[in-house]
């Protein structure tokens, strides 16, 4: 029986690769986003590498579409064996720039989303008493930027809920690893897509250590 992964912030960037490095170790996978259109593209090129794919739309910054798409996911292919969440506000500068509702707009889908994700997922594998939550973490979550205030809050605090979660979790057999990329992604760099998805393979493989920095 094929195990699923649902990568939750699918884009051109880290997120497909990922999807794609579990898909082609014979993962189903299933993509979820905001855009259709992408989401339609991204399934057209997974199954032309012949990765069964399947497309959910939800924001998140709504966590009433991201309950909805993942109803819909359980209900047809039953337990989620691997969650990444790799979803974060791409509108960054300094933290007085701010509005109020723009920094609350920040944490609900840089951090925020993820526990509601992962609160969607982990009864039905503490059922099976396996499975894996793997997050995407960032350097400046441990060395803050002025000019990156959001994503810097928001992966520090991302970074602080995936260690609680990981100790909370580990005795009902669900492992939780953060990986943390330090450095700008980038094709044919050192920090290429493909390359730091490798790290999440060997994450989810090993299951030994809540960090693992690239």
């Amino acid at each position: 029986m094929k195990k699923n992964i649902v990568v939750v912030g699918a884009g051109k960037g880290l997120g497909n690769a990922v999807a794609k490095r579990f898909g082609k170790s014979g993962f189903r996978v299933i993509l979820i986003a905001r855009n259709v259109g992408n989401l339609n593209a991204y399934k057209e090129e997974f199954e032309k590498e012949g990765i069964e794919t399947f497309i959910y739309s939800a924001d998140c910054e709504k966590p009433q579409t991201l309950e909805s798409a993942f109803k819909e996911i359980q209900d047809a292919f039953g337990v989620v064996d691997v969650l990444v969440y790799n979803a974060r506000v791409r509108k960054d500068g300094f933290a007085t720039a701010f509005s109020n509702d723009d920094f609350i707009k920040h944490y609900q889908t840089d951090v925020a989303s993820a526990l509601c994700c992962v609160k969607l997922v982990i009864q039905k594998q503490a059922q099976q008493r396996s499975g894996a939550i793997l997050l995407s973490g960032g350097i400046f979550g441990d060395n803050p930027s002025k000019e990156h205030a959001g994503i810097s809050i928001g992966k520090a605090a991302l970074k602080a809920l995936g260690k609680t979660l990981h100790d909370e979790l580990k005795e009902k057999g669900i492992f939780v690893g953060l990986i943390t990329i330090a450095g700008h992604i980038q094709p044919n760099t050192q920090h290429a897509p493909e390359l730091i998805a490798e790290k999440y393979w060997e994450a989810y493989q090993k299951q030994d250590k809540y960090e693992v920095v690239y």
